[in-house]
C-alpha cells in the first residue's frame, strides 16, 4: 500500500513546475476573503408582511369587466401603434369613461418605433387628486403586436383599468370616493413596442416627480400560471413591500400563490441588466414598481390571445385584487418609494448591493491564483510576450467584430430606435436584411481569414509556449473582471464559472477529456443568458439575433457588448489552447513577418515614391 502510493507521488508533477503551475494551495487559501461578504449577505436578508388588507371585500364587477374586454377586442381587433385602429381605441378610451362622468388627460407625440417608422402616440390618464402627498399609478398598454386581437394581452388590463377608475366617479347623488394618494389610471401606447408610453409618462409627466408606486395590469385572464414581474431597466428591483403587498392580494382572490420569477432569471436580469414589460421603465425611473400578468411574454399572441380563450372567472379574481391592492397601497402612511437592486426568492429578499459584495469577493482569489501564475510562468522561462501578442491580435479580431456590429446598425442592417426591448416573434426584432447580414458575415470572415495567419501554431509547439498563452489568457480574463467589477459588480456572476474553471486549464493540459470539460464550463455564463432569454420568448435559433438587437439600439450598454468581446478573445485563445490550435504569435519572434494588409500597405508606399523619383 505504501509502495503504491509512493509510486503515485513519484508520478504526480511537482508544484510550480510546468505541468502544475497553479498554486492550488494559494488560491483555496484566499477563498477566506468570502468569509465577510458572505457574513453580510445572510445577515441582510430580509422577510416581512405586506401592508395591512383592506377592511372591506372588493366590489369588483368581473362581468362587465369581461363585456369591456369583448367590446374592445370586436371594435379594434388590431391596435397597432399609430395605425387607424390604435386612434379608434384611444377614443373609444375615452368615451367609455366619459360615460362614468371621467375626463381623461392626453399626451400625444410622435416617435420612431422600429419596423412602424414615426408614428403618432397618445398616452391617456384618469388623474385622481388625493389629499396626501404621493401618486401611485395603475397602468394598462391598449395596443398590439399585429399578431393577434390581444384579448387578454391587453384587452383585459384596459377594462380592468376602467373598473378601478369607475370606483372614484361620481354617480348620482352619493359621495365621489376620495382617494389619501393622487391616484392616476393610466393607459399607455406601444406597450407591446418596448414600453414607449410607460417610458414617456416617467420621462415627461409633471406627476413623474411624485410617484410612489406604479402597478402594471397586462393580460389577466389568461390560463397560465399568475405571476409578478420585478425585472427593470438599470438592474433595478422594486421595493420588498410593494412585492409582499402585491403577492399577497394576489394569493387571497386566486387561491394560489403567484409565480416570482426564478432564480437565474432574476440574476440575468440584474446582470444584463434586462427588464420586459411596462413596468421596466418605471424601475429604471426608480419608480417601484410590479407587473400583474397572465400573458404569454414569447408574442405568440396569434395563438393564445383569442377572445375565446379569455378566462372571465381569472378576469373577475384578477380584477378583485388589483382592487384591494390599490386599497392597500393607498391607505398605507408607509408606502415604500425608491428602487433597488434585490433578488426574491420564497418570501426572502436578499439585497443586490450585498449580492454585488460577493460576487467581488469572489474574484479575488481569481486574482490571487492569476498573480501568483504569472510570477511562476516567468521563473520557468515561458516567453510571456509573444503570448500577449496572440491575445492582442485576438482582442482585435473580436473588437473588429463588434465595429462591424456598429456599421451594421449605422447602416440599418441590424434594428435602430429607441433603448427598448422589441416584440420579441415581431418582424422588426429578428427577420432582418438577408444582403446585409450576408456581407457583414463576409466581412468577417475576411478579417478572421488575414489575421488567423498570424495565430496557427507552427511547429515545434513547446510546453513553455502553451503555459505563456494560457497565462496570457487568463491575466486578460482577470482584467475583464476587474473592469466588470468596476462597471456592473452584478454582471459578474456570468463571470465566476470561467474564472473558475478555466484557471485549472494549465495544471490539467494533459488530460484532454478533463480540459475539455472544464472548457465547457466556463462557458455556462454565456449559455444562461442565451437560454434564459431564448426560453422566455421561444426565440429557438433567433436568440443570438434578438440579443444582438438589444446591443444595436443601445438598451444592452456598449460598455457591457465591449467586455462580452474581450471575453470571446479571452475564450477564443483558452480554446484554441484546448484543442491544439494555439499558436503565439508570429512563433514567438520579436518582430513578425509582414501579413496581407501590412504587405499590401508596403506595396503601394513602394509604388508612389518610384513615381515620385
Amino acid at each position: 500500500m505504501q509502495a503504491a502510493r509512493l509510486r503515485e507521488l513519484r508520478r504526480r508533477p511537482r508544484r510550480g513546475s510546468l505541468e502544475r503551475p497553479v498554486n492550488g494551495r494559494l488560491v483555496r487559501t484566499s477563498t477566506l476573503v468570502l468569509v465577510l461578504p458572505l457574513a453580510i449577505a445572510a445577515l441582510t436578508v430580509s422577510r416581512g408582511g405586506p401592508l395591512p388588507a383592506p377592511t372591506l371585500p372588493p366590489s369588483f364587477d368581473g362581468a362587465a369587466a369581461l363585456s369591456v374586454t369583448k367590446d374592445l377586442v370586436r371594435s379594434f381587433p388590431s391596435r397597432v401603434p399609430g395605425s387607424a385602429n390604435d386612434q379608434g381605441a384611444a377614443n373609444w378610451f375615452t368615451t367609455t369613461l366619459a360615460q362614468y362622468g371621467l375626463t381623461t388627460e392626453a399626451d400625444v407625440w410622435r416617435e420612431h418605433v422600429p419596423g412602424l417608422g414615426a408614428v403618432e402616440l397618445r398616452n391617456l390618464a384618469v388623474v385622481v387628486p388625493g389629499t396626501a402627498k404621493g401618486t401611485i399609478v395603475f397602468a394598462a398598454h391598449r395596443d398590439t403586436s399585429g399578431l393577434g386581437t390581444g384579448a387578454n394581452d391587453d384587452a383585459t388590463g384596459t377594462a380592468t383599468l376602467i373598473q378601478l377608475a369607475r370606483s372614484y366617479a361620481r354617480s348620482g347623488s352619493s359621495q365621489q370616493l376620495k382617494p389619501l394618494h393622487t391616484l392616476v389610471f393610466l393607459s399607455t401606447d406601444a406597450g407591446v413596442w418596448g414600453g414607449a408610453g410607460a417610458r414617456r409618462f416617467v420621462t415627461r409627466s409633471p406627476l413623474r416627480h411624485d410617484l410612489l408606486a406604479a402597478v402594471i395590469l397586462d393580460g389577466l385572464a389568461g390560463s397560465s400560471v399568475p405571476r409578478i414581474d420585478v425585472g427593470g431597466d438599470g438592474g433595478r428591483s422594486p421595493a420588498p413591500a410593494l412585492v409582499r403587498t402585491a403577492l399577497a392580494r394576489v394569493r387571497e382572490q386566486i387561491g394560489q400563490r403567484p409565480r416570482l420569477p426564478g432564480l437565474l432569471r432574476q440574476l440575468v436580469d440584474l446582470g444584463l441588466p434586462f427588464g420586459f414589460g411596462d413596468q421596466a421603465p418605471f424601475l429604471g425611473a426608480r419608480v417601484s414598481a410590479v407587473r400583474l400578468t397572465t400573458s404569454d411574454d414569447s408574442g405568440r399572441s396569434d395563438i393564445v390571445d383569442r377572445l375565446g380563450l379569455v378566462n372571465g372567472s381569472r378576469l373577475t379574481q384578477f380584477g378583485a385584487a388589483a382592487q384591494n391592492l390599490l386599497t392597500s397601497l393607498d391607505g398605507s402612511g408607509e408606502l415604500a418609494e425608491g428602487t433597488a437592486s434585490a433578488v426574491y426568492l420564497h418570501g426572502r429578499v436578499l439585497r443586490g448591493w450585498a449580492l454585488a459584495l460577493v460576487m467581488i469577493a469572489l474574484l479575488v482569489p481569481f486574482l490571487v491564483g492569476v498573480t501568483d501564475l504569472i510570477a511562476r510562468t516567468h521563473r520557468l522561462g515561458a516567453p510571456l510576450g509573444p503570448a500577449f501578442r496572440a491575445l492582442r491580435r485576438r482582442l482585435g479580431f473580436w473588437g473588429v467584430l463588434g465595429a462591424l456590429v456598429g456599421l451594421g446598425t449605422l447602416l440599418g442592417v441590424f434594428p435602430s430606435g429607441p433603448a427598448r426591448p422589441l416584440p420579441p416573434l415581431g418582424r422588426t426584432a429578428t427577420d432582418w436584411p438577408v444582403t446585409g447580414l450576408v456581407a457583414l458575415t463576409c466581412a468577417g470572415l475576411l478579417v478572421w481569414f488575414v489575421s488567423r495567419r498570424r495565430s496557427v501554431p507552427r511547429p515545434p509547439m513547446r510546453v513553455h509556449d502553451q503555459l505563456a498563452g494560457y497565462t496570457a489568457a487568463l491575466t486578460g480574463l482577470g482584467a475583464v473582471g476587474v473592469l466588470v467589477a468596476i462597471a456592473h459588480p452584478l454582471a459578474l456572476v456570468f463571470l465566476v464559472p470561467s474564472l473558475y474553471a478555466w484557471l485549472w486549464l494549465p495544471q490539467i493540459s494533459r488530460r484532454p477529456w478533463l480540459r475539455d470539460l472544464l472548457f465547457g464550463t466556463g462557458l455556462a455564463g454565456a449559455l444562461l443568458v442565451a437560454i434564459s432569454i431564448g426560453d422566455r420568448f421561444r426565440l429557438g435559433a433567433r436568440t443570438p439575433l434578438y440579443l444582438l438587437q438589444l446591443v444595436g439600439d443601445g438598451y444592452v450598454p456598449w460598455t457591457t457588448f465591449a467586455l462580452s468581446l474581450a471575453w470571446g478573445a479571452v475564450a477564443a485563445q483558452l480554446g484554441a489552447l484546448a484543442v491544439g490550435r494555439y499558436g503565439p504569435y508570429a512563433g514567438g519572434m520579436a518582430r513578425p513577418p509582414r501579413g496581407v494588409i501590412r504587405e499590401s500597405v508596403r506595396r503601394v508606399a513602394l509604388t508612389v515614391q518610384s513615381r515620385r523619383r
